[in-house]
C-alpha cells in the first residue's frame, strides 16, 4: 500500500465530514435568537475581554515558538522544525475556536431557557460540539498531511512538541485566569459582600465569565488536540520500529497508518453520536448525554473492526488489533461513569460533602480531600486492565514485547478517537456556566437560573469527565512514547542502555520525573493565589470608594479587572513552562538518556494520581455548592461553607490538575525530540 492510500482517503474524508458537521452546528447556533440589548452588551464584554486576553498570550508566546523552530530545525532536522511550527499554529488556532464559538453560544442558551430544559440543553451542546468536531478533525488531516509530505513518524515527532506547548501556555495560563478571576469574584463578592455569584455590581464577574472561555474552552480545546497528536505519533512511531521478524512474518506496511485509520473511525463515530442530541422534553439532562456516548463507543467498535480487517486482511494479527482497540473504546465511557460517580451531585461523595458543611470549613476540606484521594483507586484499576489486556492479547500473537506496546497504544489511540465526543460534551460545560452568568446578571426569572443551574452542574461533570479522559490518555501515551524514546537512543547512540533499577541514573531520573508534578503544581496553584490577589485589592478598592456600586447606582470597572487578570496570569505562567521544556535536556545532557528514560517514568507515576486526586476533588467541591444551592440553602451558613471549598477546589480542577497531563506529554516529546544532545556528561 503507497503512503497515499486507504489510510489517507478515510482520514481526509472523516476529517472534512467532520469540520462539515461542525460548520453546520456553528451556523445553527449563530441563527438562534441572542436575546435582549443587556444580554448582547454582556456577551460582547466577554468576547472582547477573553480576545485581548488571547491576543496578549499569543504575543508572548509567538517569539518563544519562533525560537525553537529554529533550535529544534538545528538538532533534529527541517521536517521536525516545520512540523513543530504546524503542530503549533493549530494548537493556537484549536483554542481560538474554541473561544469564540463558546462566547457566542452562551448567550444563545441563557435565552433558549425561555424554551425549556431541553431545548436549552441542544443550543449548549451543539455549540459545544461544534469545539469538539473541529479540533480532531484538525488534529487528524494535519498528522495525516505531514506524514505523506516526510513518509516517516520521527520526521514528524516536532509536531508533539507543537501542540504540548502551547498547549501548556494556554491550558496554565487559561486556567490561572480563570481560577483568579474566580478567586476574585467569590471572595469578595460571595464571601464579603455576600451578593450572588454573577452579579453585575461585582467588578470581577465579567473577568470571571471570560475565565470560563480562555480557561474551561479555549485551555480544554489545545489540551485535547494536543493529546491526540502525541497519542496518535506515539503508536505511529512504535508502528514504525516494529519489522516482520517481530511479528512472525506479518505485513508491517500497515502499522504505522493503523492509528490514523482508529482516529477516522472514531470522527465517524463521534458525528453519529454528536447527531443524537435533538431538541425534546427531558427531565435528566445527563441522560441523552450519556445516550450520545454509548451510542459513539458502539459505532467506534463496529468500525474499528471493519477497517481493521479492510487493512490486515482476516488474520490473529488483525484480531488482536482490533481487539486493543476495542479495550481502549470501552475505556472512555468507564472513565465517564467514574468520574461521574465520584463528581455528580446524585451520588454519595458529593452528597457525603455537602453535609459536611454542616460541621465547617474543616470537615468539608477533609471530606473533599478524602473523595478525590479514593477517586484514584477505580482509575488506576481501570487504567491497569486497559494495559494489561491490550498488551497481552497483543503480545501473545507475536510473542515479541514491543509489540505488546504498540497494542497499548493502539488502545490508547482509539480512546482518542472519541475525543470528537468527548469534547463536545465537555465544551457544553463553559457555555452553560457563562449562560448562568447572563442569566443572574440580566435578572431573568427564578425560573430561568434553575434550569441553568441544572445543566452547570452537569457541565461540572462532563468537564471533570474530560480531564479525566486527558489524564488516562497521558498514561496510556506516556509509555508508547517512552519505548519510542529508548529505541531512538539506541539507534542515534548506537548502543544498548541499561534501563534497569541497579542503573543509579534511573534512580536519579524517576526521583526527578516524581517530584515535577508537584513542583510544577504549586507553581500553578501560587500563580491563581498571586493573580487573585491582586483582583481581590482591585475588587475592594472599587467597593470601598465608590460604595453605590452595591447599591446599583454606579457600574463597576470591568475592564480594569480583565486587565489586572490578565498581565498576571500571563506573567506566572513562565516558569511551569520552562520547568517542563528544560527539565528533560538539562538531565539528559548530564546523566544522558536512561535519566531522562527515569524522569518520564517517574513523572507518569506521579502526575497522573496528583492530576486524578486534584481534578475529583474540586469537581466534587462544586457541585456539593451545586447541591447545597438546589436544596435551596443558598445565603446559608452551609453555603458559605461550601463556597470556600469551591474555592480552594478551583484551582485544583481547572489549573494544576488539567495542566498535568499536558506535562507529562510534553515531557516526553521533548526528550524524543532532543535526544541526539543527551551526551550524559557526568553519567553514573
Amino acid at each position: 500500500m503507497t503512503i497515499i492510500g486507504f489510510d489517507s482517503i478515510i482520514s481526509i474524508i472523516a476529517s472534512l465530514a467532520s469540520l462539515g458537521l461542525a460548520g453546520f452546528m456553528a451556523t445553527w447556533v449563530s441563527k438562534q435568537y441572542s436575546g435582549t440589548d443587556a444580554m448582547r452588551d454582556i456577551s460582547e464584554a466577554v468576547k472582547t475581554g477573553a480576545s485581548a486576553f488571547l491576543r496578549r498570550e499569543f504575543k508572548v508566546i509567538a517569539p518563544i515558538a519562533i525560537g525553537l523552530v529554529f533550535a529544534i530545525t538545528a538538532t533534529s532536522g527541517v521536517s521536525n522544525g516545520i512540523s513543530f511550527a504546524i503542530g503549533a499554529a493549530l494548537s493556537g488556532i484549536a483554542g481560538l475556536i474554541a473561544m469564540k464559538i463558546t462566547v457566542k453560544a452562551a448567550v444563545r442558551t441563557a435565552q433558549a431557557t425561555t424554551k425549556g430544559l431541553g431545548y436549552t440543553l441542544v443550543t449548549a451542546f451543539r455549540g459545544g460540539a461544534t469545539v469538539g468536531l473541529s479540533i480532531p478533525a484538525m488534529a487528524l488531516i494535519g498528522v495525516t498531511v505531514l506524514y505523506i509530505i516526510f513518509q516517516e513518524p520521527i520526521m514528524i515527532a516536532g509536531v508533539g512538541i507543537g501542540a504540548s506547548l502551547i498547549a501548556l501556555f494556554i491550558r496554565a495560563g487559561g486556567g490561572i485566569f480563570t481560577k483568579a478571576a474566580d478567586l476574585g469574584a467569590d471572595l469578595v463578592g460571595k464571601v464579603e459582600a455576600r451578593i450572588p455569584e454573577d452579579d453585575p455590581r461585582n467588578p470581577a464577574t465579567i473577568a470571571d465569565n471570560v475565565g470560563d472561555n480562555v480557561g474551561d474552552a479555549a485551555g480544554m480545546g489545545s489540551d485535547v488536540y494536543e493529546s491526540y497528536i502525541v497519542t496518535l505519533l506515539a503508536a505511529m512511531l512504535l508502528g514504525a520500529l516494529i519489522t516482520p521478524s517481530n511479528i512472525n512474518g506479518f505485513n508491517t506496511s500497515n502499522l504505522i497508518i493503523y492509528p490514523i485509520v482508529i482516529g477516522a473511525s472514531g470522527l465517524f463515530a463521534s458525528i453519529v453520536g454528536a447527531l443524537t442530541i435533538t431538541p425534546r422534553k427531558i427531565d435528566d439532562p445527563m441522560k441523552p448525554l450519556n445516550i450520545s456516548f454509548i451510542v459513539s463507543t458502539i459505532v467506534a467498535i463496529i468500525l474499528n473492526g471493519i477497517l481493521t480487517i479492510t487493512l490486515f486482511g482476516s488474520n490473529i494479527l488483525a484480531y488482536s488489533l482490533y481487539g486493543s482497540s476495542i479495550i481502549g473504546v470501552i475505556l472512555v465511557p468507564v472513565i465517564q461513569r467514574i468520574t461521574d460517580y465520584y463528581t455528580n451531585y446524585k451520588y454519595k461523595p458529593v452528597k457525603e460533602i455537602g453535609e459536611s458543611t454542616k460541621w465547617g470549613y474543616a470537615a468539608n476540606m477533609l471530606q473533599g480531600i478524602i473523595s478525590g484521594l479514593r477517586s484514584t483507586m477505580p482509575f488506576m484499576i481501570s487504567i491497569i486492565v486497559t494495559l494489561s489486556i491490550s498488551y497481552t492479547i497483543t503480545y501473545t500473537v507475536t510473542n515479541d514485547p514491543l509489540v505488546g506496546i504498540y497494542g497499548t497504544a493502539i488502545a490508547a489511540m482509539a480512546m482518542l478517537s472519541l475525543a470528537g465526543i468527548v469534547l463536545s460534551i465537555d465544551s457544553f460545560g463553559p457555555i452553560s456556566d457563562n449562560a448562568g452568568g447572563i442569566v443572574e446578571m440580566t435578572n431573568m426569572p427564578e425560573e430561568n437560573r434553575k434550569i441553568t443551574d441544572k445543566i452547570d452542574a452537569i457541565g461540572n461533570t462532563t468537564k471533570a469527565v474530560t480531564k479525566g479522559f486527558a489524564i488516562a490518555s497521558a498514561a496510556l501515551a506516556a509509555l508508547a512514547m517512552i519505548q519510542a524514546f529508548q529505541h531512538e537512543a539506541a539507534n542515534i547512540f548506537e548502543k544498548a542502555f541499561d534501563y534497569s533499577l541497579s542503573n543509579p541514573n534511573i534512580i536519579i531520573g524517576l526521583l526527578v520525573g516524581g517530584l515535577l508534578p508537584f513542583f510544577i503544581s504549586s507553581q500553578l496553584i501560587a500563580g491563581v493565589n498571586k493573580a487573585a490577589g491582586r483582583l481581590v485589592d482591585e475588587v475592594r478598592r472599587q467597593f470601598r470608594e465608590k460604595p453605590e456600586i452595591l447599591d446599583g447606582k454606579t457600574k463597576p470597572d470591568y475592564a480594569r479587572c480583565i486587565d489586572i487578570v490578565t498581565s498576571a496570569s500571563i506573567k506566572q505562567l513562565f516558569a511551569p513552562a520552562i520547568i517542563t521544556v528544560i527539565s528533560p535536556i538539562i538531565l539528559g545532557v548530564i546523566f544522558g538518556p536512561t535519566a531522562v528514560a527515569g524522569l518520564l517514568m517517574g513523572a507518569v507515576v506521579s502526575g497522573i494520581f496528583l492530576a486524578y486526586h486534584m481534578a475529583n476533588s474540586g469537581g466534587a467541591w462544586d457541585n456539593a455548592k451545586k447541591y447545597i444551592e438546589l436544596e435551596g440553602k443558598k445565603g446559608s451558613d452551609e453555603h458559605a461553607v461550601a463556597v470556600v471549598g469551591d474555592l480552594i477546589g478551583d484551582p485544583y480542577k481547572d489549573t494544576a490538575g488539567p495542566a498535568l497531563n499536558t506535562v507529562i506529554k510534553l515531557l516526553n516529546t521533548v526528550a524524543i525530540v532532543f535526544v541526539s544532545i543527551f551526551i550524559g556528561l557526568l553519567s553514573i
